[in-house]
C-alpha cells in the first residue's frame, strides 16, 4: 500500500463545541471546512472532524470509543501548563509509564486526549 498521507476521522454529536475547542483551545489550523465537517491540519497527516457522532457527559467508555488520541509533544509540563491557561481541564496532569508521561483530558463530546512525552532513551511505547 502507497500511502500519501494518514488522517483520522472523529464523528461528534456536539459538533459546533467540538470545533471550537480544537481550533481555539488546541490550536489546531484548519485546513478546510464545510457545513458538517472542519478538517485540521497535523505536522504528519490531518483530523477530521464530522457531525454524526454521539456525546457522553464525562469520559466514553472503551465499550463506547475505543480510540484515543494521542498528541506527543517535546515538554509536557509546558503544555500542560499552557493548555490549563487556555482552560482545559485534565483529569491527570501526570501518569508515568515506563517508555514516558502522559496528561489526560477529554473533548466536548468525551472524546479522551492524551498529550504525551516519550523518553529520550524509549524507542517504543509499550
Amino acid at each position: 500500500m502507497n500511502v500519501d498521507e494518514f488522517g483520522l476521522i472523529l464523528f461528534v454529536e456536539r459538533f459546533e463545541q467540538c470545533v471550537r475547542f480544537y481550533q481555539k483551545l488546541l490550536q489546531l489550523p484548519v485546513r478546510r471546512s464545510q457545513d458538517t465537517l472542519v478538517c485540521f491540519e497535523l505536522q504528519t497527516g490531518y483530523l477530521m472532524v464530522e457531525k454524526g457522532g454521539v456525546a457522553q457527559p464525562g469520559e466514553k467508555t472503551r465499550v463506547h470509543n475505543p480510540t484515543v488520541l494521542r498528541f506527543d509533544v517535546k515538554d509536557l509540563s509546558k503544555q500542560v501548563h499552557h493548555l490549563k491557561e487556555r482552560g482545559i481541564h485534565f483529569l491527570e496532569e501526570r501518569r508515568v509509564f515506563d517508555w514516558g508521561t502522559i496528561a489526560v483530558f477529554l473533548d466536548p463530546d468525551g472524546n479522551r486526549i492524551e498529550i504525551g512525552e516519550v523518553n529520550a532513551t524509549s524507542a517504543s511505547y509499550s
